[in-house]
Order: structure tokens, then C-alpha cells, then sequence
């Protein structure tokens, strides 16, 4: 391979990375700009998939730069892996260009496939080549543009290799400062878990309650029903008798007045007989 092309890919599959990362924030931060700021609120918003699908880009990201950028920054080797760049940078248009994208699962699918592999190989073929390097001063003299020269100028180059590891330790501190934003964050999580856990126990005992009562009155209304229904026997039973005694009342009214009549019926012979005698 030419070296000059050698040179010039390398450069580029490096540059290609770092942008990346800088399109990477510039997205991140156009989305977080109109997210809100509660994260109750975040869940429901229409750009929550965005959210997600970049946060975890940005976890993939962290973990190709701990993986390769050690021996980029030292010179070592190149960020090989140029499809997971292109990869990248597809799935960053994706989110820019859709206002309603796919579950983060499924667009990251490739992503994370191509990653783990790129990954995998990297530290099973390449980082043990790369091991054997480091220690040595041709490598380090290499690195440093100058040709190895026994004595204390080795031991400075040496000492420059390792001093340009500190951007992976960087890295590594940025890392740890996202997994422990994570760990607030699922915290306050747990906690809004567990108190709507506390509301659904009270609302389940309040609901008990209200059966209970309801229960309660089913049967207050069942016995005042029985109690109307008795009340309702008696009064009826109450006008039945006042109706027999107002009728046999009225019967013997009336048998004075046929033993009256009688009476006269008997009395008129007699009078005829006396008016006849007078005449």
C-alpha cells in the first residue's frame, strides 16, 4: 500500500470519527434545547424517541472511543472501523430528517451490530499486535517522528507515548460522569415508582373502603324494605277490619226501622176500624 494513501485514509477515518462526535453533541443539544425540563414531561413529548434513539448513539460512541481512541491518540493505529461511522451518521440523519421515528431498538439495530463486532475483532486481533508495540523504543520513536536512540532520550519518548493517553482517561471520567447522571436519574425514577406504588395502595384501600359501605347500605335498604313491607301488612290489615265493622253498623241501623214500619202496618187496621165506628 502507498504510504502516502496510507497516511491520508487514516487521517480521514480519524477526522470522520471526531466529527461525528461534534455532530453527534450539536444534534443532542438541538433536542434537549426543546425537551422540558421535567422528565415526567420528557416522556410523553413528541421528541422523546429522538432523545432516546441519541442517548444511546452517545453510549456507543463512548464506548468506540474507549476502544480505539487509546491507540489512535498514540499513534498506533487509526479508527478502523469506517462503516460504523457512516452508520452513525445515517442514523443521526434519520432522526433530524423524521419528525415521528421508529422505536430506538429498532433503529440502532445496525449500529449496534456492526459496533460490537468492529469492537470484538479490534480487541481480539488487533490490541494484542498492538500490546507487543507499545513497550518497545522503535515504537515509540516512531510515534514521535524521530529514530530510536538508546539512553535517556528513549526513556522521554516513552514517558510522551503515555502522556498522550490522558485524553482516554478523559474520555473515561466523562463516562463515569454519565453513568452516575444515569444512576440520579434512575434514582429519582425508583422514588416516582414507588410513590405512585403508595397512591395505588391508598386509592385500592379507599375503594375497599367504599365497597364496604356500599355493602353496608345494601343491607340498611334491605331491612327497611322488610319493615315497609310489614307496615304495609298491618295497614291493610287494619283497613280490613275498619271496613267490617263500619258494614255490620249499617245493618243494624237499619232493623229498627223495619220493626217501626211493622209496627205501622199493624196499627192501620185498628185505625180504619175506629174511623169507620165514628162515622
Amino acid at each position: 500500500v502507498c504510504k502516502r494513501m496510507d497516511l491520508v485514509c487514516q487521517r480521514m477515518l480519524n477526522q470522520g470519527f471526531l466529527k461525528v462526535e461534534r455532530y453527534h453533541n450539536l444534534c443532542q443539544k438541538q433536542v434537549k434545547a426543546q425537551l422540558p425540563r421535567r422528565e415526567s414531561e420528557r416522556r410523553n413529548h413528541s421528541l422523546a424517541r429522538h432523545a432516546d434513539i441519541l442517548a444511546a448513539v452517545e453510549t456507543r460512541l463512548s464506548l468506540l472511543n474507549m476502544t480505539f481512541m487509546k491507540y489512535v491518540d498514540s499513534n498506533l493505529c487509526c479508527f478502523i472501523p469506517g462503516k460504523v461511522i457512516d452508520e452513525i451518521y445515517r442514523v443521526l440523519r434519520y432522526v433530524n430528517s423524521t419528525r415521528a421515528p421508529q422505536r430506538a431498538h429498532e433503529v440502532l439495530q445496525e449500529l449496534r451490530d456492526i459496533s460490537s463486532m468492529a469492537m470484538e475483532y479490534f480487541d481480539e486481533k488487533i490490541v494484542p499486535i498492538l500490546k507487543r508495540k507499545m513497550p518497545g523504543s522503535d515504537v515509540s520513536g516512531r510515534l514521535i517522528g524521530t529514530a530510536p536512540v538508546p539512553g535517556p532520550s528513549a526513556a522521554l519518548t516513552t514517558m510522551q507515548l503515555f502522556s498522550k493517553q490522558s485524553p482516554s482517561r478523559q474520555e473515561v471520567t466523562k463516562l463515569q460522569q454519565q453513568v452516575k447522571a444515569n444512576g440520579t436519574g434512575l434514582t429519582a425514577l425508583k422514588r416516582e415508582i414507588s410513590e405512585l406504588r403508595v397512591k395505588v395502595q391508598e386509592q385500592q384501600k379507599q375503594l375497599q373502603d367504599q365497597d364496604q359501605k356500599l355493602l353496608e347500605q345494601t343491607q340498611i335498604i334491605g331491612e327497611q324494605n322488610a319493615r315497609l313491607a310489614e307496615l304495609e301488612r298491618k295497614l291493610r290489615e287494619v283497613m280490613e277490619s275498619t271496613v267490617g265493622n263500619s258494614s255490620g253498623s249499617g245493618s243494624n241501623e237499619q232493623s229498627p226501622r223495619k220493626r217501626r214500619k211493622a209496627v205501622d202496618s199493624t196499627d192501620c187496621p185498628r185505625k180504619s176500624k175506629r174511623l169507620r165506628n165514628r162515622k
